[in-house]
């Protein structure tokens, strides 16, 4: 039964990648150029990765290409992040949401195992087989470039190797936050991408080792959104920490550190801002420190921006990262700014007392110290501020987006010679 499973499963995908692998024709080839599909499990989620991509689909829209997001599926009825950006058309493989009509076949294949994503990344529970044959239906004899976003997704784009396609994968996490079954499965697939995309040097110092060299590996930061005109209040007496309520984030630490800065401040409040599965723990953690009356475990923030220039001081916490945009995007607003040297990211863009301070690696006691010594001193977070607020104006669309033209123009011109 196991054996006749097997050979199913790899006669399903020999039959996937013969239909996905049909030649354009030469009318589908005209405008290739100017056509982008940016692949996502979810457009309509949040996270930054979903928040990067938006970034980049609206510059490339505003550019003159032609930018589809494709979402693996949907669940929600408004994307997280609001209106999508102008011009740039959606499309969900699958749409989820409640009273969404399935019929009898989508019913069946939607049970039935992926053959094309890898179980080993963790939304691989979103593919199936539905999925993997709208999938081949929509890069079936389609041109231009096709960019993904999560390993298993480039491990998907490079195992399907459309003939049509650029194929630029994305990087958003450092190597060994990923799966054993995942890494094992990069330095065969990934030399079939055209490019692979990383946030930060030392992640492709990391991935150009893992892959032997085989693979062209290219820095391109993820950028930061327009956060508007507003300033971090540098007299606030509030400290601001904002993402998922995962133990990716870290706030368990952050929780263990408050008590003691709290002592020293009593005037000091701290905000986190988030949503997820270790709110129990982190309550739990806030009563039996008796930090109630100056911590409060607050939702997704829906107007980040202003929650920014409400508090003079952001900490990041997080065990890993590949590069957190929102702490750049409080970089952007003025904030000081104090992060555990987390890999990767928090180093690359941190210059300890200069833009901010910069924490060894989960430091608990150091985190406490950084986050006493900056709400001590006015001046240092006004300078850490100001310094920071430059730094972030590196990582815009205007300085970044001509990067991933020049990479798109260079690889187009190499395909088609």
């Amino acid at each position: 039964m196991r054996r006749a499973k097997h050979t199913a499963f790899r006669l399903v995908r020999k039959a996937l990648l013969h239909v996905v692998r049909a030649q354009p024709t030469a009318a589908d080839r005209r405008g290739g150029d100017r056509r982008v599909i940016i692949m996502l499990t979810t457009a309509w989620g949040m996270g930054g990765t979903i928040r990067a991509n938006l970034n980049l689909a609206r510059h490339l829209a505003a550019a003159g290409y032609e930018v589809e997001l494709l979402s693996v599926g949907r669940t929600r009825e408004t994307a997280f992040f609001g209106d999508f950006p102008p011009g740039v058309r959606v499309v969900a493989l699958e749409d989820r949401r409640d009273g969404a009509r399935r019929g009898p076949l989508q019913k069946l294949l939607g049970r039935r195992a992926s053959v094309l994503m890898p179980p080993a990344d963790r939304t691989a529970k979103g593919f199936s087989l539905w999925i993997d044959i709208q999938l081949v239906r929509h890069l079936r004899r389609a041109t231009g470039f096709l960019i993904t976003t999560r390993p298993g997704l480039n491990l998907v784009a490079a195992r399907l190797s459309p003939p049509g396609l650029v194929l630029i994968g994305q990087e958003q996490m450092h190597l060994d936050h990923h799966a054993r079954p995942l890494r094992r499965a990069m330095p065969r697939l990934y030399p079939r991408l055209d490019a692979l995309t990383v946030l930060t040097a030392r992640d492709g110092q990391s991935y150009g080792k893992h892959l032997k060299g085989r693979a062209r590996i290219e820095r391109i930061p993820n950028t930061v959104r327009d956060m508007g005109p507003g300033r971090a209040d540098v007299d606030a007496r509030t400290v601001l920490a904002a993402g998922r309520l995962t133990p990716q984030k870290g706030y368990d630490m952050l929780l263990q550190a408050w008590p003691a800065v709290v002592a020293e401040h009593p005037d000091w409040r701290l905000r986190i801002c988030g949503d997820g599965k270790d709110r129990e723990l982190l309550e739990r953690m806030i009563r039996e420190a008796g930090v109630g009356g100056s911590v409060s475990l607050e939702g997704p923030a829906r107007e980040l921006a202003s929650d920014m220039e409400q508090a003079s001081v952001f900490v990041l916490s997080s065990r890993h990262e590949g590069l957190p945009l929102v702490l750049l995007e409080a970089m952007s607003k003025g904030m000081a700014v104090v992060s555990f040297d987390c890999p990767t990211g928090p180093g690359d863009v941190i210059e300890d007392h200069r833009n901010g301070l910069l924490v060894p690696d989960r430091d608990v006691d150091g985190l406490a110290r950084g986050l006493a010594e900056i709400m001590a001193d006015a001046d240092l977070r006004r300078r850490c501020g100001d310094a920071a607020a430059a730094t972030a104006r590196g990582y815009r669309m205007d300085a970044v987006g001509p990067r991933w033209e020049a990479l798109m123009r260079e690889l187009w011109s190499a395909r088609t010679g």
